[in-house]
């Protein structure tokens, strides 16, 4: 959608400029004048609503339910450089990747996981 807002701008653009530039040839008329800065106009305010990035919120919450099978059993979490123990609220999802920040020794890194086999 954004490339025909450019494309449809450029054109606008283009076109207010050769009615401008018409308007003082040889046969040129003044209204061409009007027209040319309207077309001009037009085509600058497409190219700006067009290039502006929609907003984003920063607080989006993902929400992810897992149906585990029975007779699991759940294994503390440590913190590998103090030892500490790390609860759910240390785990924050960031780029899609589970990101764990010790409330000990504030370090940050990358939850991973390591093969069953």
């Amino acid at each position: 959608m954004r490339t025909i807002g450019y494309i449809v701008a450029s054109i606008l653009i283009f076109f207010g400029v050769l009615f401008i530039w018409g308007a003082f040839g040889a046969q040129g008329q003044p209204g061409w004048i009007v027209i040319g800065i309207i077309t001009v106009s037009i085509g600058l305010v497409l190219f700006y609503f067009t290039s502006k990035k929609p907003k984003t919120t920063a607080d989006s919450n993902i929400t992810l339910k897992l149906d585990l099978p029975a007779n699991v059993n759940l294994d503390t979490i440590k913190c590998r450089s103090c030892g500490g123990t790390l609860s759910a609220e240390n785990i924050k999802v960031i780029n899609g990747a589970p990101v764990v920040t010790c409330p000990y020794c504030s370090t940050v890194y990358q939850l991973t996981e390591d093969p069953k086999w």
